[in-house]
This record gives C-alpha cells, sequence and structure tokens, in this order.
C-alpha cells in the first residue's frame, strides 16, 4: 500500500475517483479500541453512492470541514448515522451521497496490514461492540490514558 497517498489535507472528493484505494493518518480516540491506539493509518476505499455501508467505518466531511471516521450504524431516506466505536452516546448525520469512502484496512504502526472484512476483524467489532456500556466505558478511560502516553513518549 505504499504506493497510496496521504490526502488527509486534501479535497478527497473531488480527487479520488469511486473504487480508487487511499490513505489517512488516523487522528482521536473516537475508534477504540480498533482503530487509533499507536499510529495507525487506515485505507480506504472511495465509495459509490449504491455501496452498501451498513455496519462499515465509513469516513465523511463535517459542516464545520473535519473529517469524521465512524462506524454506520444506520441507513434510512438516505441519512446515515455514524457512531465511532469509543463514543458511548453521540452520534452523527450525513446524507448518503456525503459518505466519501469506508475502510478497507488498517495499518499498524509495526507496518502490519490488517483487512477490515475478515472473519477475524468481524468477530473483534461483534465482541467489542457487544460488550457492556459500563464495561466498555472504563475499558475506554483505560486506552485512552495508555495512548495518550505512547504519543507523550513519541515527542
Amino acid at each position: 500500500m505504499s504506493n497510496l497517498a496521504d490526502i488527509s489535507k486534501l479535497n478527497i472528493e473531488s480527487i479520488v475517483e469511486p473504487g480508487a484505494l487511499f490513505k489517512m493518518h488516523v487522528k482521536g480516540h473516537s475508534m477504540l479500541p480498533l482503530l487509533g491506539f499507536g499510529d495507525d493509518e487506515i485505507v480506504l476505499r472511495r465509495t459509490y453512492t449504491e455501496d452498501e455501508i451498513m455496519g462499515r467505518i465509513a469516513m465523511f466531511r463535517a459542516d464545520d470541514g473535519h473529517i469524521i471516521v465512524h462506524r454506520v450504524i444506520d441507513v434510512s431516506n438516505g441519512i446515515v448515522t455514524l457512531r465511532g466505536d469509543g463514543n458511548l452516546l453521540q452520534c452523527e448525520r450525513c446524507k448518503r451521497e456525503e459518505i466519501i469512502g469506508v475502510v478497507e484496512s488498517v495499518v499498524r504502526s509495526s507496518g502490519e496490514s490488517v483487512s477490515c472484512t475478515t472473519r477475524s476483524w468481524r468477530r473483534k467489532e461483534r465482541i467489542w461492540l457487544g460488550t457492556p456500556r459500563v464495561v466498555r466505558r472504563y475499558a475506554l478511560a483505560i486506552l485512552r490514558r495508555l495512548s495518550n502516553m505512547k504519543r507523550k513518549k513519541r515527542r
């Protein structure tokens, strides 16, 4: 995947054709524990409007211009509802045509590439999302602290 450009500061919607792959660096903790612990990069596929996205980790641009990568939890009447795996309550909504792409794989800081379409990945998603919120709340607090400590060490 080294031939993919990091285009996080560019207008992805206008320069990446549907079906093409591109990569971005993960920032923030909203997708912990599956994304964002360490120095992850995500490889995304630019989607077509008719692509199935339910349950996938998808990217869209918020009204303020920020790019958000969260899991699709509902698609109804052309409106997509998304929530970060590390967010217990907050949701975002956008129009289906505003979805830029879906995550195909994660490149860990070790260089290991992990596909997001395998049974193993799907099992990890189900386990995390099926964990009671009270347990996830405390696990996320610990993971955020560990992640912040890792980032401070790299500076």
